[in-house]
């Protein structure tokens, strides 16, 4: 694969296609972290644990756009947005596409904690989205399905320990 810029990793598209994504590494009073549990659409066999968030609409901002997700993905609007954590490039399939996407993690905390995914889901999410779990970061360090990014437990576990970067931490590019 070609290097992108600052040495990362490129996906093979153009750096300008990809699709611009806010997510949430939403925490309860607990520490625990909100995970969603996807499956492919055409193969609910293949399933895995990710975290909130989506797309950008229009000309909403990453902020506007994670806390946005996270309520129509989880139901949860009593939230404190805090810093941005995490920057990374992804590629995947799904739904029988490949997604190409520069992803912005933010930390969130809230005092609420949902029984079930939130009733602003798309049809797709709809159609690949089995529900969601709170995780403690034992938890999530002995998972058995795919996590994605693939190394939040570690993750995870620096953030909890060391409280939030004093700027963004670049991931490696992951390709599925």
């Amino acid at each position: 694969m070609a290097e992108g810029p600052g040495g990362a990793e490129r996906t093979g598209t153009d750096e300008r296609r990809l699709r611009k994504v806010a997510r949430v590494v939403l925490l309860d009073p607990q520490d625990r972290i909100l995970l969603l549990h996807g499956f492919e659409p055409d193969d609910p066999s293949s399933t895995w644990w990710f975290t909130p968030g989506g797309g950008l609409e229009g000309e909403e901002s990453r902020e506007e756009a994670a806390l946005r997700e996270l309520a129509e993905e989880t139901g949860i609007t009593d939230v404190r947005l805090g810093p941005l954590l995490w920057r990374r490039i992804c590629s995947f399939p799904f739904a029988g596409r490949r997604w190409d996407q520069d992803e912005w993690y933010y930390l969130c905390r809230t005092q609420q904690t949902p029984a079930r995914a939130g009733g602003g889901l798309t049809e797709l999410e709809r159609r690949s989205v089995a529900g969601l779990r709170w995780w403690t970061a034992d938890e999530l360090a002995t998972a058995t399905e795919p996590v994605y990014p693939t190394r939040l437990a570690e993750l995870l576990r620096t953030l909890l320990v060391e409280g939030p970067p004093s700027a963004p931490v670049i991931l490696e590019t992951e390709r599925v």
